[in-house]
C-alpha cells in the first residue's frame, strides 16, 4: 500500500513556465483522494542562469541544484534526493510504499493526476506511463497540430498506446531502484527506465486518461527530446 508520495521535476531555465507546474501539482496533491498521504515536491535546477531556484522556493517546493546540464541525470539525482528524505522523515515507511511521480517544469498536471496513478497502485501496477496533450502551437507552422495527433495515434494498440513521457510518468520506489533509476541519458532516459522495468519483469500500466498538458515551444531544454520532436514535425505527413 502506498503510504507516501513524492514527485520530482527537472528544470532548466523554467522561471517562466515553472510557476504554473507547480501550482498544478499541489492541487493534485490536495485531490481528497490523496491529501491525507506524507508528500513533497523536488524540484532539480539543473545548470539554470535565471531565477528557476526562486521560483520553486517561491511554491514551496524543495530545491536541489545541479550543474550537470543533462536530463536524466537531473532526474535521478532528484528521485535519489525524494527517497532518501521521505524515508528519513517518516520512520518505519519501506520503499514498496513510497510512489515517484515525475513530470517537466514545461508541463501542467490534472487535479486528479496522482489520485489516478494511485488507483492503478492499489490494483497491483508498479509504474504508470502516461499520455500528453500540447498546449499551445504558436509559431509552429500550419497543420503541425493535425500532424501530431495523426503520428500520435500511430503508437495505439490493442493494448493501450507504447508512448513514454517523462512529463507523465510514476512508478513505486521499489520498482524504480530494482530497475536501476534514471540513467544519466540527454534523452530518452525516460523510455530506458519503462524497458528496464518491464525486463525486469515490473507491471507497468500504459493510460490515456488523465493526460498531461505540456509546452509545444520551440526552444525546447532537452536537445533529442519530445520539444525537438514536434520542432521537426513534417506538417504534410506526421
Amino acid at each position: 500500500m502506498i503510504r507516501a508520495l513524492a514527485a520530482v521535476v527537472p528544470a532548466r531555465d523554467e522561471e517562466e513556465l515553472l510557476g504554473d507546474c507547480l501550482d498544478a501539482l499541489h492541487r493534485a496533491i490536495r485531490h481528497p483522494r490523496v491529501r491525507d498521504l506524507p508528500s513533497r515536491v523536488i524540484v532539480v535546477a539543473d545548470a539554470c542562469t535565471d531565477g528557476t531556484a526562486a521560483i520553486a522556493r517561491g511554491h514551496g517546493a524543495e530545491l536541489l541544484e545541479l550543474t550537470a546540464g543533462n536530463v536524466g541525470a537531473a532526474r535521478a539525482a532528484g528521485s535519489d534526493r525524494a527517497l532518501d528524505s521521505t524515508l528519513a522523515s517518516w520512520p518505519g515507511l519501506t520503499l514498496d510504499s513510497v510512489w515517484l511521480a515525475h513530470t517537466d517544469a514545461d508541463s501542467r498536471v490534472p487535479a486528479d493526476w496522482l489520485a489516478h496513478q494511485l488507483a492503478h497502485a492499489a490494483r497491483g501496477w508498479h509504474a504508470v506511463v502516461g499520455t500528453v496533450r500540447v498546449a499551445d502551437w504558436t509559431g509552429h507552422p500550419e497543420g503541425a497540430a493535425a500532424a501530431f495527433r495523426r503520428h500520435y495515434q500511430r503508437k495505439w494498440t490493442a493494448d493501450g498506446h507504447r508512448h513514454v513521457h517523462g512529463a507523465n510518468l510514476a512508478v513505486r520506489a521499489d520498482a524504480y531502484r530494482a530497475a536501476g533509476g534514471f540513467r544519466p541519458l540527454p534523452a530518452g532516459e525516460d523510455s530506458a527506465l519503462v524497458t528496464a522495468l518491464e525486463a525486469a519483469g515490473h507491471r507497468v500500466q500504459r493510460t490515456a486518461r488523465s493526460p498531461v498538458t505540456t509546452s509545444a515551444r520551440r526552444n525546447p531544454r532537452a536537445r533529442g527530446g519530445f520539444g525537438d520532436f514536434l520542432r521537426d514535425l513534417d506538417p504534410l505527413t506526421g
